[in-house]
């Protein structure tokens, strides 16, 4: 049995059921279900809500690595908002170290955050985080989203690896003459100096990819061949999706 072949991203086979849906369905459903989630109270909703993503990423046959490890700096976050927060908030006492009180408001605070953090991210990464950067840029254009905005978020996303790898190398070639950072100016000064030549790097290297895109032809709109076109199955989605939303909103209205 051959292994699924995983997309560069590395999230989903190429099999998923979530490739199938229009991307603009897909953009679309994404933020909608952000601001239903953050609008959530009851921790019973936002646990509904949680589970639903976990669901729909199962169904997608997502990855569990690598949502994990996309998932980990937000939840180190919501670990130290989980003993910061109950220091800041009154109410009743859960535990007392000393002059340190931490109460039950605060603890259900972070815990809200932490639910509806992990489930709008988890949505992210089903319904956009599968998607190819041109199909995205495409989609936000189709969205009425400003043709500059996207096009500079998909060059920023694109480039962000790029200059990751060229400040691997310069920090490399630090390494190799000897550089020990310490707390004194010559550190502060040669890393002054390292995000100088970054930024002129990333600049030369900007005009290279301007230069090399208008002699293609570039006039400052990305052309597609195949353009998105809506079927059944997105109406269904779309209107799965909507009936999701509505179900958690009565339950945090009435539950």
């Amino acid at each position: 049995m051959t292994p699924p072949n995983w997309l560069s991203n590395g999230l989903t086979p190429e099999g998923s059921w979530v490739h199938g849906v229009d991307p603009r369905a897909r953009v679309l459903a994404a933020v909608g279900a952000a601001v239903v989630f953050a609008c959530l109270q009851q921790t019973a909703a936002l646990i509904g809500a949680l589970g639903g993503m976990v669901v729909l990423g199962l169904s997608a046959r997502i990855r569990p690595g690598a949502v994990l490890v996309r998932l980990l700096p937000f939840n180190i976050l919501a670990a130290i908002l989980a003993i910061l927060l109950p220091l800041s908030t009154t109410g009743d006492a859960v535990y007392q170290w000393g002059p340190f009180v931490w109460t039950r408001p605060g603890l259900e605070l972070a815990g809200q955050i932490a639910l509806k953090g992990n489930a709008i991210l988890l949505g992210l990464l089903v319904l956009v985080g599968t998607m190819e950067l041109a199909a995205l840029g495409h989609a936000l254009d189709h969205l009425g989203v400003p043709t500059k905005l996207a096009q500079l978020l998909l060059f920023t996303v694109r480039y962000l690896e790029v200059l990751g790898q060229e400040y691997e190398r310069l920090r490399a070639s630090m390494k190799i003459r000897g550089f020990q950072p310490r707390l004194n100016g010559h550190t502060l000064r040669t890393y002054g100096a390292l995000v100088g030549i970054l930024l002129i790097r990333a600049w030369d290297r900007s005009e290279r990819v301007l230069a090399a895109m208008q002699c293609r032809g570039f006039t400052g709109k990305f052309w597609l061949l195949e353009h998105f076109r809506y079927r059944w199955t997105d109406a269904l989605f779309g209107a799965g999706w909507l009936t999701g939303l509505a179900a958690l909103i009565c339950w945090e209205l009435w539950g």
